[in-house]
């Protein structure tokens, strides 16, 4: 733990789960993807898998949550409108273009030129970095050490580190709509932390019946805030303003498609997946809306695919097999497409964001571990964390083709592309509205 934390003895003493993997879980994942015909090509146009219509895992939601909803029936809607091609809000037209690396293993953030690709700075943070979020007004880009307990800001107009923030396990953070609130993701604790969003005081927290909390999107009315809980297979609905879990969407009783037993998983040395809770079958990773706004996305990195969870009745109504440990999920600049990192396979799903059907695969050549990371300003390019190759990957959105891969230090995670057009961000590396 890191020396001034603010957390409490009670809290440090909270079991922790180690998130980098290692070198023998490389060797497994080289395995797997010999067996599922990574090869060396680039993009691949295929015809799309048969998607799964699964039964509701839940009861219908409650009075109180009804509310949430997409747009309207019949009424067309990007909830990304805002955020597309160059773009830029008045507070992201002043940043430095820069590409800013969290690496878990090697307590560093790298940056790298977008221009020349090449790395141009590097600083030390607190242990294991694990995600660069973007703060809801633009101004600061935020460094979550959830082993360091600290939150280190970056001025993105110089891309200069500054002090950081003692703040207890931020595995992730994102912000409430109106830009008042943070939110800590405090996986080890299992809670979120509810923190003013300027200063980081913390004001109240809202424990989870979960295990391993940490990733989420709102509604596209903004009314909504889905949660992933990576270790426990389970969705949680939470009100706007983060003061209660409305409904607990449960996937593990859902059968799925070319999914990886959990033993099968525990079984792997150094993964994550050795956190699975007992009876948990469902590793859900990170969370989208979708572009019309009428679902949310939701990567599964043990059902090795997508659910689609209806985002007015708040129920799963079908999952999108993609490959081997899909992991993260980003909306193409123009809203039609959604790009979907499997980590495991290393290759990158695309998905057509009106049908959510599979319209192509690109594969890294000789394999690789695709993770976090985004698009471009101009939405050309897809930038992505090798997280078990020290390497961050350029794609080119248009061919799938591999443009760059960039040596970095060891176990670099949720990279940010800054700066991003949107009017405001709801956090993580880059959910921008």
């Amino acid at each position: 733990m890191r020396a001034g934390s603010g957390s409490s003895p009670a809290a440090d003493a909270s079991p922790s789960v180690s998130r980098h993997g290692g070198r023998l879980h490389r060797l497994v994942l080289i395995t797997l993807m010999v067996l599922a015909g990574a090869t060396g090509c680039a993009a691949v146009k295929e015809p799309a898998p048969a998607r799964s219509t699964v039964p509701a895992t839940s009861p219908a939601p409650s009075s109180g949550a009804s509310s949430t909803s997409g747009p309207p029936a019949g009424t067309a809607l990007n909830v990304y409108a805002a955020a597309g091609a160059g773009d830029l809000s008045e507070g992201a037209r002043s940043a430095r273009p820069m590409v800013y690396v969290p690496n878990t293993l090697s307590n560093t953030v790298q940056l790298i030129d977008p221009r020349t690709y090449k790395v141009v700075g590097r600083f030390r943070t607190g242990q294991e970095p694990q995600h660069v979020v973007p703060s809801w007004d633009l101004k600061t880009l935020w460094v979550n050490a959830d082993q360091g307990n600290s939150l280190t800001p970056i001025d993105p107009t110089t891309g200069r580190a500054e002090r950081p923030v003692d703040v207890a396990d931020p595995y992730n953070l994102y912000f409430t709509p109106d830009g008042k609130h943070a939110l800590v993701m405090a996986e080890r604790l299992r809670r979120i932390d509810i923190r003013d969003a300027r200063h980081l005081k913390l004001e109240r927290s809202l424990p989870v019946p979960c295990s391993g909390i940490n990733h989420a999107d709102y509604s596209a009315d903004l009314s909504i805030l889905l949660v992933s809980c990576e270790f426990s297979g389970k969705l949680l609905v939470i009100d706007k303003g983060v003061t209660k879990v409305r409904k607990v969407i449960d996937l593990n009783a859902v059968k799925t498609p070319g999914a990886t037993s959990p033993h099968e998983a525990m079984a792997m040395p150094g993964s994550p997946k050795n956190g699975l809770e007992r009876g948990a079958s469902s590793m859900p990773q990170d969370v989208r809306l979708a572009p019309d706004g009428k679902h949310f996305l939701v990567a599964d990195m043990l059902r090795n695919g997508v659910w689609v969870v209806d985002a007015h009745a708040l129920t799963v109504t079908t999952f999108v097999h993609t490959g081997l440990g899909a992991h993260g999920l980003y909306p193409s600049r123009d809203g039609e497409r959604v790009f979907v990192s499997n980590r495991d396979q290393g290759t990158i799903s695309v998905l057509d964001a009106t049908t959510l059907t599979q319209t192509g695969r690109w594969t890294i050549p000789g394999g690789g571990s695709p993770d976090m990371g985004g698009v471009t300003t101009d939405g050309r390019e897809l930038w992505l964390a090798g997280r078990y190759d020290a390497v961050v990957y350029v794609f080119d959105t248009t061919t799938g083709r591999l443009l760059h891969k960039i040596r970095v230090d060891s176990g670099p995670h949720g990279l940010c592309v800054w700066p991003q057009p949107g009017r405001f961000s709801l956090g993580h590396t880059g959910n921008m509205r």
